[in-house]
C-alpha cells in the first residue's frame, strides 16, 4: 500500500505521524543531536533524546521547534524528512510516491511562521502541505461533534504552546493561546529544586520528576522521589528527596498562565455556545493533559467541568490526518486548507 494521506503533529517536545488507514504509526521527540563542528545531524529523535545532557561540547542536542513554532528552519525541514521517509519509506518517497499532509500549528502564529512550517513540509519530500490549527485538529481527534452546530470547547497543553478554542460547524469561533506549557512547567522545577536546595538538574530529570509525582493539585496521598543532581556548592553529586506537594506549589504559577486563556475563551464565547460548553463540558488534550488533576484545577479555576481524552497526546495527529480524509467539508467554514 503507498500510503497517501498523513497528518503530523510538529510539537515543541514531540512529533506524531498519523498515518490514514492505519493510525499512529510514529511518536518520537522533537530532538535533533548536531555536530558543531560541521554541521551535521548525528541523531535524530529517540536516539538524539538518550543523549540529552550527557554529550561532550563537539555535539549539541537541540529543539527545532520552540513555542510550537519553527525556531531553526534548516534543521526542522531535516528532521520532517527524516520521519516522513521513515512513515512512507525512502523508496517510495524516490520514485515519486510523495504524500498529501497535514500539519498542526498553534493558533496566533504569524504568516511568517505558518510560511516556514509549509515550506519545510514541502522541502521534506510532501507533495501538498495544508496547515491545520491545533485545537480544531485536537478537537477532530478526540471524536467531538465539531461539525454540529453546537459549542465544543478543547483544551490543548502540548510541550512549548497551550491553547483552548471553541469549536461549532467546523469553524474556530474564538481561540486564544499562550506560550507556557511542559517546558514551563519542568522550568518551574528545576529552578525551585535549585533555589530550595543549591542543586543543578538536568531537563531530562525535572520531566521525570514532573511525570512521576507531579500534581496540578495537593494530594491525599502525598508521593515522594529521590532526585540526583550536582551540590552548587560543593559541585559534588548529591541526592535528596522531594514531595509532590512540593512540585504542586512550585508549578502553580505556568499552570495559572494556562487557566487564565482558558477563561479569556470562555469570557469571549457566544452565550449560546457557553451554555453548550455548561452541559457538554470541555476536553483535554496534549501532553500536558496527562498531569495528575489537571482536570480538576480547571473544573475549580472556571467552574466548567472538565475531561481528559482517551488518548490526548495523539488527538492532533488524529484530527491533523482526518481533516485531509474530510478535507472538502471542512474547507466550506476553512476555505484556508
Amino acid at each position: 500500500m503507498f500510503v497517501r494521506k498523513i497528518g503530523i503533529d510538529l510539537g515543541t517536545v514531540n512529533v506524531l505521524v498519523y498515518v490514514s488507514g492505519r493510525g499512529i504509526v510514529l511518536q518520537e521527540p522533537s530532538l535533533v543531536a548536531l555536530s558543531i563542528a560541521d554541521p551535521r545531524i548525528v541523531a535524530l529523535g529517540e536516539e538524539a533524546k538518550m543523549m540529552l545532557g550527557r554529550t561532550p561540547e563537539s555535539i549539541e542536542v537541540m529543539r527545532p521547534m520552540r513555542d510550537g513554532v519553527i525556531a531553526n528552519y534548516s534543521v526542522t525541514e531535516k528532521m520532517l524528512n527524516h520521519f516522513i521517509s521513515k512513515t512512507c519509506g525512502r523508496l517510495q518517497m524516490m520514485v515519486g510516491f510523495k504524500p498529501d499532509v497535514a500539519i498542526s500549528v498553534p493558533v496566533g502564529v504569524t504568516s511568517v511562521e505558518e510560511r516556514a512550517v509549509h515550506d519545510a513540509t514541502i522541502a521534506a519530500g510532501a507533495r501538498s502541505a495544508h496547515l491545520v490549527p491545533e485545537p480544531f485538529a485536537a478537537a477532530l481527534g478526540a471524536g467531538l461533534p465539531i461539525h454540529t452546530p453546537t459549542g465544543n470547547m478543547v483544551v490543548d497543553i502540548g510541550g512549548g504552546a497551550s491553547e483552548a478554542a471553541v469549536i461549532s460547524m467546523n469553524g474556530m469561533v474564538v481561540s486564544s493561546s499562550v506560550r507556557v506549557a511542559g517546558l514551563k512547567i519542568d522550568e518551574a522545577i528545576t529552578t525551585y529544586i535549585r533555589k530550595k536546595y543549591n542543586l543543578m538538574i538536568g531537563e531530562q530529570t525535572a520531566e521525570d520528576i514532573k511525570i512521576q509525582i507531579g500534581s496540578a493539585l495537593p494530594m491525599e496521598e502525598e508521593l515522594t522521589i529521590e532526585v540526583r543532581g550536582r551540590d552548587q556548592v560543593q559541585g559534588l553529586p548529591r541526592t535528596i528527596r522531594v514531595s509532590s506537594n512540593e512540585i504542586t506549589d512550585c508549578i502553580a504559577e505556568p499552570l495559572q498562565a494556562i487557566s487564565a486563556v482558558v477563561r479569556s475563551v470562555l469570557e469571549k464565547t457566544p452565550p449560546e455556545l457557553a451554555s453548550d460548553i455548561i452541559d457538554r463540558g470541555m476536553v483535554m488534550v496534549g501532553g500536558g493533559a496527562q498531569l495528575r488533576n489537571i482536570d480538576r484545577f480547571l473544573t475549580k479555576e472556571t467552574g466548567v467541568p472538565c475531561y481528559v481524552a482517551e488518548n490526548p497526546m495523539a488527538c492532533t495527529a488524529i484530527g491533523a490526518g482526518k481533516t485531509l480524509e474530510q478535507l472538502e467539508m471542512i474547507r466550506r467554514s476553512m476555505p484556508e486548507l
